[in-house]
């Protein structure tokens, strides 16, 4: 309805919500920045090979059989997307983390690279899925704070510069 504007619009999300946010960078041009954590980015690896048993059929009951449906799979998947990517981010990932692998992580980043997307990636050593740890979460929560500061513009010099990379 255009009542909000793109130039002051992030999206955020962990998990589910990381594909969320991360699907909506690569098919929409809505938001400025956003912040993924902990995300889903390659449905195809992540169903048949990244992902624990308890976790494995999650997408069939989303999406539909793998087998049936392949190019939802394709179509939906923001690792396939990344030609389209053009707002800044900040990826944040456990490396420990068994539901979301940081494999998938690696491999959407490899996508985008040389593509001038600016970004930042941070990896937290002996986290898992979700951060548990203050240190984890501060160090994450001031990535994001500064991430904003800058895509906003917003005036804060006590907010430590994010290096965002390209």
């Amino acid at each position: 309805e255009g009542a909000a504007d793109p130039r002051r619009l992030a999206v955020r999300g962990g998990s589910a919500g990381g594909w969320t946010a991360a699907a909506s960078l690569v098919n929409t041009d809505r938001y400025a920045c956003a912040t993924i954590l902990f995300p889903v980015l390659d449905l195809d690896g992540w169903s048949t090979e990244g992902t624990h048993d308890f976790e494995s059929q999650y997408l069939e009951s989303l999406i539909g059989p793998a087998a049936e449906v392949p190019e939802r799979y394709r179509e939906r998947a923001p690792i396939n997307g990344t030609d389209r990517l053009t707002a800044p981010f900040l990826l944040l990932q456990g490396l420990d983390d068994l539901v979301c692998p940081p494999a998938q992580c690696d491999r959407f980043l490899a996508a985008i690279e040389g593509r001038g997307v600016p970004h930042a990636y941070i990896t937290f050593e002996g986290e898992g899925h979700g951060f548990r740890r203050a240190e984890t979460l501060i160090r994450a929560l001031e990535a994001e704070l500064s991430l904003y500061v800058q895509t906003f513009g917003i005036d804060r010099s006590d907010v430590p510069p994010l290096e965002l990379g390209k």
